[in-house]
């Protein structure tokens, strides 16, 4: 009897050694989890609009410092790729528990950047990174999307996909070599061929991972900064010269501020930033310089936009200066999510005699869209002389995809509450240009103290428009 209990005792007492020891093993991991994620503190933005903005946490950064020059990155080189040197920093910067990886001053040359979470990508004052056009420095393809598709494609020159608390910050300039994008701007019969196969891949829900287009003559042009399902991340102060497709696209990601960005990119396509699926944001104190629109807000593609079904929403941008552009704003026309909570205030375009800017405002959809618009807001912008006028509204907007591809299912974008107020024009076409479904009018638009100086065409063309209210308008010279 005493020695079953003696073995009972020791039984026990293994037992008790066995669950300390499991539960000191978690502690420890926990504790290096906890220091992994040790001085990721945040800031928040508070942002004045007009709905309801939920402020915006911004990461600051552990006082790490990870300098390329010592991962062997070479400055000057344009026969170095330097790609395999940033992505180690980055990778080592990650690992440490977040911090920054610094580009010093110099011209360093490489290919795609990965980004980790907590990691701050900072460019000296006269640091440049110049980013290669060899497709194969861009490979192997990672989840992306085209013209509000998801697939997998060419990676973006810089990438980050799901990640947290990141940031591209300094004075430095982001600059794409052109000579192959450039040639890949003509949409060719092989590329035409592609995007068809896309579009009816994504109506007839191919899994994602099927979507390859990163192959053959597809010529499907990387963006330059796609943040991809990411979440706490600022662009600061950085300038950008030329990109292959979309500059800025902020893909279903949440949280974010693009503060000081000087962006001048003249190619096609060249939006200066794609908010898509994209929630809590502020767009302050930047340069817009474009082949395209300055910002285009949207949110999926049709099929893709309702079977993920997350709008862009609580978007500002603020004291942005637009030198040349298709529209200050665009909405769409990839849409299909929806759009909501919109506020563009104390904007500039400062017209020259050469530069050109289409509408301050612009919300284009179609029959193959749904999705809804709503709660747009723009004042205090003044402008010089645009090419069609203050608000244009179009809901049959379908470019070259109007013939060569089948509807697969119609749906009608609802498109109410649209406001603005204290607009300055010199000069348009057309003011105030709205075409709206007869079967879904556009309801709920206000304008108040808009003054458009000369109208060299007719001052409204409204159809299909219910509830407009007008205060204090005028749109051509008082007769």
């Amino acid at each position: 009897m005493k020695g079953l209990m003696v073995k009972k005792i020791k039984h026990l007492s293994f037992m008790l050694i066995l669950l300390l020891s499991i539960i000191l093993s978690c502690s420890k991991k926990q504790d290096k989890a906890n220091n992994k994620n040790e001085g990721i503190a945040y800031s928040e933005i508070v942002v004045k609009a007009p709905f309801k903005m939920p402020p915006i946490k911004i990461p600051i950064f552990p006082d790490r410092v990870f300098n390329i020059k010592d991962y062997d990155a070479v400055e000057g080189d344009s026969t170095v790729n330097n790609s395999a040197a940033i992505n180690k920093a980055i990778i080592d910067c990650e690992k440490s528990g977040g911090g920054m990886v610094e580009i010093p001053e110099g011209q360093w040359y490489c290919g795609k950047i990965h980004f980790k979470s907590n990691v701050n990508l900072h460019l000296a004052d006269d640091a440049m990174l110049i980013f290669s056009d060899n497709p194969q420095d861009y490979l192997p393809a990672v989840q992306s999307s085209w013209e509000g598709f998801e697939c997998y494609n060419y990676s973006p020159l810089i990438y980050a996909f799901n990640c947290k608390n990141i940031a591209i910050t300094g004075k430095g300039t982001l600059k794409a070599k052109m000579g192959t994008w450039t040639k890949w701007f003509e949409r060719s019969p092989a590329h035409l061929e592609a995007s068809k196969r896309l579009y009816h891949m994504a109506a007839k829900g191919v899994p994602v991972e099927k979507r390859q287009m990163a192959v053959g003559e597809n010529h499907f042009r990387p963006q330059f900064i796609q943040f991809n399902r990411c979440e706490n991340f600022e662009i600061e102060d950085i300038s950008i010269r030329n990109s292959p497709f979309w500059v800025i696209h902020l893909l279903h990601s949440k949280n974010g501020v693009l503060r000081g960005v000087n962006v001048s990119a003249h190619g096609s396509n060249n939006d200066g930033v794609d908010p898509e699926m994209m929630q809590n944001l502020l767009i302050e104190n930047c340069i817009f310089d474009q082949g395209d629109d300055a910002i285009a807000i949207k949110s999926a593609r049709n099929q893709d936009g309702w079977r993920l079904n997350t709008p862009s929403k609580n978007i500002v941008m603020r004291n942005c200066e637009i030198r040349e552009g298709h529209q200050l704003t665009a909405i769409g026309s990839e849409l299909s999510g929806g759009i909501e909570n919109v506020y563009v205030h104390d904007c500039t375009f400062p017209h020259k005699e050469k530069t050109r800017l289409n509408n301050l405002l612009f919300i284009k959809t179609n029959r193959r869209r749904g999705g809804y618009v709503k709660n747009i807001y723009m004042e205090n912008i003044t402008a010089g002389k645009v090419r069609d006028g203050v608000l244009g509204i179009r809901v049959d907007k379908l470019y070259q995809w109007r013939d060569i591809v089948p509807t697969y299912e119609e749906r009608l974008t609802r498109i109410e509450g649209i406001h603005m107020k204290n607009i300055k024009l010199d000069e348009a076409m057309i003011a105030i240009d709205l075409i709206g479904e007869k079967e879904m009018p556009v309801k709920n638009i206000t304008l108040e103290n808009i003054l458009v100086k000369k109208v060299d065409n007719k001052p409204r063309q409204i159809i299909n428009v219910e509830n407009i209210v007008e205060k204090n308008v005028i749109l051509g010279e008082k007769k």
